[in-house]
């Protein structure tokens, strides 16, 4: 017999918006929490709380009034020793606290993956200063890539291509970071023909795995995805093989979008996330299952029986080019006349520069028409 649970979901953007929606559609009793104000996610949730994520006090208060049956984190933003705490005390932490904690910040699960996995990463350095920071830059060499180490869609990230661009790289990633900390990543800048994510899902039935998706990022940011993205045989059994060892360290039932490089015939880790991923918007029209519905699923304990990709797909989001308090998204007729195109549009309630508020999903007979349509439709969205 089922019995319906409920969801305490921590982190209310576009992508917990679409949790929220699949949990309700199996009965599930969902909770929204952010730090701001009518988030996405709240806005189709039973109830709603504004918290500090990062204050251990004011994330178990709600915790303790709820009582959820599992606390399901969608931002890395999170007081995560609270989380060990709460998961100690026999609360359900998605996937588990460890990885919610290890995937919080970059140097822990670079760590783990590089050397106690021994999984093909980008050689790196870590630095809590500025004079760390050029020692860490002379040693990796230029160009290099500088994030800090707890940051989301791309914010801090750059690259860092001369001795001249250190000081500028180092001011970026000190804005850009989501805690104030001066500890940031240099990484090898590696030659790659391309990046994609693979999603991987752990459920009460084993591990399984999306089609590829690629993705082309600027600023560490995704401007654009597409699913399939075209692999050999060989470097899609590398991607899986890599993707099956960190998941299976970082344990738990749920989805995880694992970042990889592709060189050549090597493929490198770049980045896992125990969450459904931006990118992996896309399986919001190309497969049987989309990943929040994967997600759902799994934190669920029900089993999955297959992943299918139904029809090649893309998406394009919309971001924002300024800050306004309040905005109107034109265009939305003209992209909807695009062929097999869809819209979402996330309701959030300001915007920021580089803020994303819509996408557009397209799809189409071959990846490369889905892409065009959904740029054509993305040509004809604007924020005012």
């Amino acid at each position: 017999m089922y019995i319906p649970k409920k969801v305490l979901l921590l982190g209310s953007g576009e992508l917990g918006k679409e949790v929220i929606i699949e949990a309700q559609r199996l009965g599930v009793e969902t909770v929204a929490v952010d730090r701001y104000e009518h988030a996405p996610a709240m806005q189709v949730a039973h109830r709603s709380y504004v918290i500090d994520m990062l204050d251990p006090v004011a994330l178990r208060e709600v915790v303790e009034k709820e009582k959820p049956d599992l606390i399901v984190p969608e931002i890395e933003a999170i007081a995560t020793s609270e989380l060990l705490k709460l998961e100690e005390e026999g609360y359900n932490v998605i996937p588990t606290a460890r990885a919610a904690k290890l995937t919080m910040d970059r140097e822990g699960i670079r760590r783990l993956a590089a050397e106690e996995l021994n999984l093909p990463t980008a050689k790196y350095e870590f630095a809590d200063t500025y004079e760390e920071f050029l020692e860490g830059t002379n040693k990796i060499g230029f160009p290099c890539v500088v994030k800090p180490l707890m940051s989301s869609s791309g914010k801090g990230q750059s690259v860092c291509r001369s001795a001249e661009e250190v000081n500028k790289s180092w001011q970026i990633a000190m804005e850009g970071g989501r805690v104030q900390n001066g500890r940031v990543i240099i990484e090898e800048f590696i030659t790659f023909e391309s990046e994609i994510t693979l999603l991987t899902v752990r459920a009460v039935n084993g591990t399984m795995f999306c089609s590829p998706i690629g993705h082309i990022q600027k600023e560490g940011d995704y401007i654009e995805s597409w699913q399939p993205h075209a692999m050999t045989e060989g470097q899609i059994l590398e991607a899986q093989k890599i993707a099956k060892a960190i998941t299976d360290e970082l344990g738990g039932y749920g989805l995880f979008g694992v970042e990889l490089f592709l060189s050549g015939d090597q493929v490198y880790f770049s980045e896992v996330s125990p969450r459904p991923h931006d990118t992996g918007l896309v399986t919001l029209v190309t497969q049987n299952l989309s990943e929040f519905a994967l997600h759902v699923r799994a934190i669920l304990g029900f089993p999955i029986p297959e992943i299918t990709l139904v029809t090649p797909g893309a998406s394009r989001p919309l971001k924002a080019t300024e800050e306004l308090a309040d905005y109107t998204i034109e265009g939305v007729d003209g992209a909807l006349a695009v062929p097999q195109t869809q819209v979402r549009i996330f309701g959030k309630p300001v915007t920021k520069v580089g803020r994303r508020v819509a996408v557009t999903l397209s799809t189409a007979d071959s990846v490369e028409e889905a892409r065009e349509n959904a740029k054509k439709a993305l040509d004809c969205l604007e924020v005012k």
